[in-house]
């Protein structure tokens, strides 16, 4: 096992990391929409899910992975009446990918987030 960890992503705001590599695959931890500095993306479902986004593309990075690995997401979102325009976004960063996926509404998240999303991934 190796665990990953970039300063191009928020750190952990509890005892675990970023992700993990195991048997050549890469486990993110579930990512809210905090910048590098810790600071949470105010505003809509759609600013928070670009920054989810990010994060989970420099995690991915630095685990030797990429959107286009992902093999499975699961994304917590905290209104279901939202899930048209995350569906938008989540395919602006897929694009003819198609992980597995589920989406779960949820009563609340980390530090109010509206969306969190954590993902599985092959590693090059």
């Amino acid at each position: 096992m190796k665990a990953v960890s970039t300063s191009n992503a928020p750190a952990a705001i509890g005892p675990y990391v970023q992700g993990m590599i195991v048997n050549g695959m890469f486990y993110s931890s579930g990512q809210i929409p905090l910048t590098t500095e810790g600071t949470m993306v105010e505003g809509s479902i759609k600013e928070q899910t670009h920054q989810v986004f990010k994060n989970l593309k420099a995690v991915l990075e630095e685990a030797g992975s990429s959107l286009q690995s992902v093999v499975k997401a699961t994304v917590f979102i905290k209104d279901m009446n939202d899930f048209v325009v995350l569906n938008e976004i989540y395919g602006q960063y897929f694009g003819d990918h198609k992980p597995a996926r589920s989406t779960v509404e949820v009563a609340r998240l980390p530090k109010d987030a509206q969306v969190e999303i954590e993902v599985i991934a092959v590693v090059s």
